[in-house]
C-alpha cells in the first residue's frame, strides 16, 4: 500500500505487469469456471447448450485477455532479459521461466486451435467428451502459466 501512496504513477513495467496479471486472471478464472462448474454438468446432462453459451460469451473477453498476456509477456520478457536469443534457452533462471511460458503458450495455442477448428464447429452430444479432453488440459495449462509466472517473483522454479 505504501507504494501507491509514495508513487505518483506506475512505471511502464508495472503497468505491463498489471495488464499481464489481469489477462491471466480472466483467462485462468474463466477456464476454471468452465472446467469445474459448467463442464461436469454438460457431461452429466450430455448437453452442449451451456458450453456453447459460455464459449460465445467468454471468447469476447478471454481471447483479448490471452492476446494481452502474449503482448505484455513479450514486453516483460524483453525488459527482464533484453536478449531474445536467450529466451528459449535454459541458461539462467529468467530464461528458464520464459522458455516454460513459451512452451505453455504453444501447447495452449495447439489445443485451442484444434478445438476451435475441428471440434467446436461440429460439436454434438456424441463428441462432447472430445471437447472435454481439450478444456481440461487448457485449464491445467492456464494454471501452470500462473504458477510459472509467480516463480518470477519468487526466484525461479
Amino acid at each position: 500500500m505504501k507504494f501507491f501512496i509514495r508513487s505518483k504513477s506506475l512505471s511502464s513495467y508495472q503497468l505491463f505487469l498489471v495488464i499481464h496479471v489481469l489477462g491471466a486472471t480472466v483467462w485462468t478464472g474463466g477456464h476454471i469456471v468452465l472446467c469445474l462448474c459448467l463442464l461436469p454438468n454438460a457431461l452429466k446432462e450430455r448437453s452442449i447448450t451451456k458450453l456453447q453459451w459460455f464459449e460465445s460469451r467468454f471468447e469476447t473477453i478471454g481471447i483479448p485477455a490471452l492476446i494481452a498476456q502474449v503482448i505484455t509477456g513479450v514486453i516483460l520478457s524483453y525488459r527482464l532479459l533484453p536478449s531474445p536469443s536467450l529466451w528459449l534457452s535454459f541458461s539462467n533462471p529468467v530464461s528458464q521461466v520464459i522458455t516454460l511460458k513459451f512452451i505453455l503458450l504453444a501447447l495452449t495455442i495447439l489445443l485451442a486451435a484444434d478445438a476451435r477448428l475441428r471440434i467446436i464447429p461440429k460439436l454434438t452430444e456424441e463428441n462432447l467428451l472430445s471437447l472435454a479432453f481439450h478444456i481440461i488440459p487448457v485449464t491445467l495449462l492456464s494454471i501452470l502459466f500462473v504458477v510459472v509466472g509467480v516463480s518470477f517473483g519468487s526466484g525461479g522454479l
